[in-house]
């Protein structure tokens, strides 16, 4: 029984981890996209230099996660509510690696202010947002409708890349200004690095999956 209790605390600390680095890496979504609407190179730089906290922050749980493997001896779902972790802090390490790339991108377009070529970036980044927050909150409540449903969302931000492309390309077309060519291709790299944090919140959602059935990708695992 003390074992058990100790066992429990350990992964109640590990999901008190989890929201840690996902509040780490939904911030730097958001600052991110705040510093290329201000054009404020300064959040970007900090960014950029806190990504290794969120790097630090993914091998702490790791070592947490190894530690329960080879000290606690899970049963099944306990296994599954591991390997899920290490599985979510892979995806939240390349979420905030993708905030510190669009943050690089930010200080390249400095003081350019080119969002009114791409004025749904901003509404992409707030739905991969709360994607990230919704994905890691199904984990931590063991909520497999919300895991599902942030899924779907994934739609949305695809939607949303697609009209940003469009924008774009538009703006290529008639456009014979290099420099702002150079901002449009910087622009639709900004917008696919939101499309694929989305994607890594649909990775982290299908884990969650997993932890609650033992089923990944239509594959029983455990």
């Amino acid at each position: 029984m003390a074992a058990r209790s100790s066992f429990d605390m350990e992964l109640e600390q590990l999901n008190l981890d989890l929201i840690k680095m996902g509040g780490m890496v939904e911030e730097a979504i958001a600052k991110s996209i705040r510093a290329l609407e201000v054009s404020d190179t300064a959040i970007a730089n900090e960014i950029i230099n806190g990504d290794r906290s969120v790097d630090d922050m993914e091998k702490q749980i790791e070592a947490r996660c190894l530690r329960l493997l080879m000290r606690q001896q899970p049963v099944a779902r306990d296994l599954r509510a591991i390997s899920t972790a290490l599985k979510m802090i892979t995806d939240m390490e390349r979420i905030g690696d993708h905030a510190a790339d669009i943050a690089e991108l930010t200080i390249r377009l400095d003081s350019k202010k080119p969002l009114s070529m791409a004025q749904h970036i901003p509404e992409m980044a707030d739905i991969a947002t709360q994607m990230v927050r919704a994905c890691v909150k199904s984990f931590i409540d063991n909520n497999l409708d919300q895991a599902k449903e942030t899924i779907a969302r994934d739609d949305e931000v695809d939607e949303l890349f697609n009209v940003v492309r469009d924008e774009l390309i538009k703006t290529l077309s008639g456009e014979s200004d290099a420099e702002k060519a150079n901002q449009a291709i910087d622009l639709m790299m900004i917008a696919k690095y939101l499309e694929r944090i989305g994607d890594h919140a649909v990775n982290i959602c299908e884990w969650v999956v997993f932890y609650d059935t033992g089923l990944h990708k239509e594959t029983q695992i455990m």
